[in-house]
């Protein structure tokens, strides 16, 4: 395998990493937005709700890119935390979407590298969809959003 079709398999295989955790966000949006409880809760349930439509079309858009490299999408979702406080559900959804917004930064980095610039746009636009949840999350927990992680082998 040379140079190029190993940094192309790296690209599918971190797209199918994306993928599994857009479907963990699908679930974790479903699953949240009908068991959080509480008046001060109820105009960030229907925003979840909003979110995993959205994440759906993520999900959609990076599996079509997956096949288009000629890789084969994942089927299966990272696993999602569940809790009976609405606020450890609201901070498992921010600590997720953070996550998600520092893979996507790699992978448009890898993207851009092997001149996959229609794949950069679409990452692009599904990166500021997820910076509005973040935003979205932070605000129904009352904090500034928090600094996005570094992913291993960054500085």
């Amino acid at each position: 395998m040379n140079d190029d079709q190993e940094n192309k398999q790296q690209l599918i295989d971190g797209l199918n990493a994306d993928l599994a955790r857009e479907y963990q966000a699908i679930i974790a949006y479903v699953n949240y937005s009908q068991v959080i409880k509480g008046a001060e809760y109820m105009t960030i349930a229907k925003e979840l709700e909003k979110h995993a439509g959205e994440e759906l079309s993520h999900a959609l858009q990076i599996a079509k890119q997956i096949d288009y490299l000629g890789g084969s999408p994942t089927v299966t979702p990272e696993p999602v935390k569940t809790s009976k406080k609405a606020k450890d559900m609201l901070q498992f959804d921010l600590d997720n979407e953070l996550v998600t917004i520092a893979h996507y930064r790699r992978r448009i980095r890898q993207a851009e590298m092997l001149g996959e610039y229609a794949l950069c746009e679409i990452l692009r636009e599904i990166v500021t969809q997820e910076q509005e949840h973040a935003i979205d999350l932070a605000t129904a927990l009352g904090i500034d959003v928090p600094a996005i992680p570094k992913l291993d082998g960054e500085e």
